[in-house]
This record gives structure tokens, C-alpha cells and sequence, in this order.
């Protein structure tokens, strides 16, 4: 299992389009993936889940993958928040 703490830089968060993105992009991973935001954790495979969080530009979550392709997972899904350069 790994889990990287990370600052959204998304301009517009984790809604509508990123957040579809975001979804469809951790759904060509095998590996479970969770969003957390304070005490709320997410299906990051889930729009429904990641419309829920609410999450805003600045704003910590936590992603945790777990699986055969967990690292390149969490490396993808990192780039895609803005987090890696």
C-alpha cells in the first residue's frame, strides 16, 4: 500500500471535469484507490465519491493505492492534481 499526502493545484479542485478525469484515469488501474479528506474517504473510481469530497484549489487530501500497479497509480494520479512537475 502506498499513500501520498498532496495539495490540489487543480484551479477548479476536484469537480466536474478533473474530477471525471480523475476517475476515468484511476479506473484503468487494477489496484483499489481511496481519496481522503479530513474524516471522509472516497472510491477514487467513484465520480459520485469525488463530487461528494468536495475538494477545492489548496485543499490536502490523502490518496492511498493498493495493488499490483500501485505505483504507477499514484504517480499518474499525482500528475494529474498538478503535484509532480
Amino acid at each position: 500500500m502506498l499513500k501520498e499526502r498532496v495539495v490540489v493545484k487543480l484551479k477548479t479542485g476536484l469537480h466536474a471535469r478533473p474530477a471525471a478525469r480523475f476517475v476515468q484515469t484511476a479506473s484503468d488501474f487494477r489496484c483499489k484507490i481511496t481519496i481522503e479528506k479530513g474524516n471522509n474517504i472516497v472510491n477514487a473510481k467513484s465520480i459520485m465519491g469525488i463530487m461528494a469530497l468536495g475538494v477545492d484549489q489548496g485543499e490536502e487530501i490523502v490518496i492511498r493505492t493498493d495493488g499490483e500497479d500501485e505505483k504507477a497509480a499514484l504517480d499518474t494520479l499525482l500528475e494529474i492534481l498538478g503535484s509532480v512537475d
